[in-house]
This record gives C-alpha cells, sequence and structure tokens, in this order.
C-alpha cells in the first residue's frame, strides 16, 4: 500500500498580502503557488525576472485567478534590498505574511556579496536582516507573521564571530552553518523585541528538512558547473521516499509556520520524521544553537552595524545600538 504524502491545509487567506523570496523555483515556487490559492496576493521579489515570469506562468496553469506580481531583489545587494523597500513601502500595503525563504549554500569557493560579505552570511542573513528592516512598517501595519526559513545545518557548528567574513580560512559548510545560525537567531530575537515594543509582528522559524531543492544542484551564480553528488544521493532517496522528503514536502513546515492559526512565534517547526528529514511539519525543539538570548542580541546588533540599517525602538526613534566590538566586525 503506497503511504500518503504529508499535507496541510491553508487557510483562507483572502485579502492577505503574501511577500516570499526565492519564490522562482523549488520550495519558494510551491509556497507562493499554495498561498495564491489560498486567496493570498503574492508578491515575489526575484533576482531572475526570466525566471520569475516563468514560475508565475506555472502557478497560473494550476491557479488561473491567482494573484502575483514580480519585484526586483538581488539579497547579495544591500542596495537592491533597500530599492525593493523603498518601492514596497511607496505603494503603501500593509504586508500580512512574510516567508524569508531565498537562500544560496555552500559555493565551491568562498564569494563576496556587493557590499563585500561572505556569500552566505550577507545573503541568507543580512540580506534577509535589511529586508525585514526596511519592510518594518508594512509588517507592523499588517500585523504580520514573519516565517524565516534556516535548515538542520543550524544544529551544527556555530558563529565565527573572530571571522564573520571567512577571510582567514573558508569553509563552505561551516559558513553556511553560520548564515544560517545567525538568521534563526534574529527571527527568535524579532519575535521577542515585537513582544517588548508592540509591534504587532509574530516571527518564527522554519526548516524543510532534507529534500532535492536547487540548493545542491548546478547553480551558475555560484560557480557550481555540476549537481554535487549530495543532491544526487537526495533525489534518488526521494523517489524511493526513503528517509528524505520531497520539494513538495519540503515547503509544508514554512507554510504551516506562516499561514496555521495554531502556529505561534519564537517557535521552530519542521518535518516531524526520523532525524526530522522528512514527515508531517510539526513544532520541535528549538536547536542548541539558538537558544542564547545574549547571543541573538549580539547577533542583531552586529547585523545593524554592519548593515548600516538600524530598526526603530518607538515609533519614528533609532535603537541604542550599544558598542560593537571590533572583533565583531568582519576583516
Amino acid at each position: 500500500m503506497a503511504r500518503t504524502r504529508p499535507d496541510i491545509t491553508v487557510p483562507d487567506l483572502s485579502g492577505k498580502l503574501a511577500v516570499v523570496t526565492g519564490a522562482s523555483d523549488g520550495v519558494g515556487l510551491g509556497m507562493a503557488a499554495r498561498l495564491a490559492a489560498a486567496g493570498a496576493e503574492v508578491v515575489m521579489p526575484v533576482r531572475n525576472p526570466r525566471k520569475g515570469e516563468a514560475a508565475i506562468a506555472k502557478i497560473k496553469q494550476r491557479h488561473p485567478e491567482a494573484a502575483l506580481s514580480l519585484r526586483d531583489l538581488d539579497l547579495s545587494s544591500l542596495g537592491s534590498v533597500a530599492a525593493l523597500g523603498t518601492t514596497l513601502r511607496d505603494e503603501n500595503r500593509p504586508v500580512h505574511i512574510l516567508i524569508n525563504n531565498a537562500g544560496v549554500m555552500t559555493p565551491p569557493d568562498r564569494q563576496t556579496t556587493t557590499d563585500g560579505f561572505e556569500l552566505q552570511f550577507g545573503t541568507n542573513h543580512l540580506g534577509h536582516f535589511a529586508l525585514v528592516a526596511h519592510l518594518l512598517p508594512l509588517l507592523r501595519a499588517g500585523r504580520a507573521r514573519v516565517t524565516s526559513q534556516i535548515s538542520i545545518s543550524a544544529n551544527e557548528h556555530a558563529i565565527n564571530w573572530p571571522d564573520l567574513n571567512w577571510e582567514r580560512s573558508y569553509n563552505g559548510r561551516r559558513a553556511y552553518s553560520q548564515s544560517k545560525i545567525a538568521f534563526g537567531l534574529f527571527g527568535l530575537e524579532l519575535d521577542r523585541r515585537s513582544r517588548a515594543r508592540d509591534w504587532g509582528i509574530t516571527s518564527n522559524l522554519a526548516h524543510p528538512g532534507i529534500a532535492p531543492t536547487s540548493l545542491l544542484a548546478a547553480r551558475p551564480e555560484v560557480d557550481r558547473a555540476r549537481d554535487m553528488t549530495a543532491v544526487r544521493v537526495i533525489r534518488a532517496l526521494a523517489r524511493a521516499r526513503v528517509l528524505v522528503g520531497t520539494v513538495e514536502t519540503a515547503q509544508l513546515p514554512a507554510l504551516l509556520a506562516a499561514t496555521s492559526p495554531d502556529a505561534r512565534g519564537a517557535r521552530l517547526y519542521g518535518p516531524s520524521g526520523l532525524g526530522h528529514f522528512a514527515g508531517a511539519p510539526a513544532e520541535q525543539a528549538l536547536y542548541s544553537r539558538l537558544r542564547g538570548e545574549n547571543e541573538a542580541e549580539r547577533v542583531w546588533r552586529v547585523s545593524e552595524k554592519l548593515t548600516d540599517i538600524p530598526f526603530p525602538t518607538d515609533e519614528g526613534a533609532l535603537p541604542d545600538q550599544g558598542s560593537t566590538s571590533e572583533s565583531d566586525r568582519p576583516r
């Protein structure tokens, strides 16, 4: 007897505006389709407009009435993030759902963003940190649910505080892990600050488990000419439905975290199967590396310093950033 594939019911989202990064393919595309099918208007900020247009066409084949639109966004450029923030603030529409999903994983060699940060840290964490800061008025107006997509890699390694930019000795997997730990700590700190300052935002985390997404596939933008062996193995296991999930099931934890009336802030949602690699989505215990509030405050403070984008403490006020030590700065 064939096993039933896990799924969730996405509630009616009519009248809601959702923003999903990384929605031009893979897990992000699937989430955008599910949100649109539930009645949300979905904004898809993309780096490649051609891929974005193809993604919209694909969604509309199944959901002709879907309300979808593209915006330009390159998370590896703080200027691009700021431009998107200006565009959406000028449109002045409350954002009800933000899924921070886009990311890059383990380039074969160290690369940097437009602003000189190690590519994974700069894109996966700092780019999304800046995006939330620029969209904060719209998120507050929509009393938004912000879901940030981390990874099981956030349960490995640590933040390389002496060398955040990985200039002294680059390790792609450790740098990826750092980016996801920092991003997770930011998502949890966002919920704490929202509650303390009455921003009205609920922030939580999700991870997709293990699935054959494009993160480890051939990607010219990270100088990866061919699929990695790992993704070929994962594809074979996914076809056999052994141990790992599929692109369809990998989107479910973030969808649950972003839309379920039962999903809560400062929580982590992921697959519930063996090793949290696959299975039905559910709340799970926070990774040990995400439990330190002092560490989260440090990530927040350093991220403000590096991006030069302070969050307000109150309406119209700039935050007390405290002091950032020289060791917190990439060299």
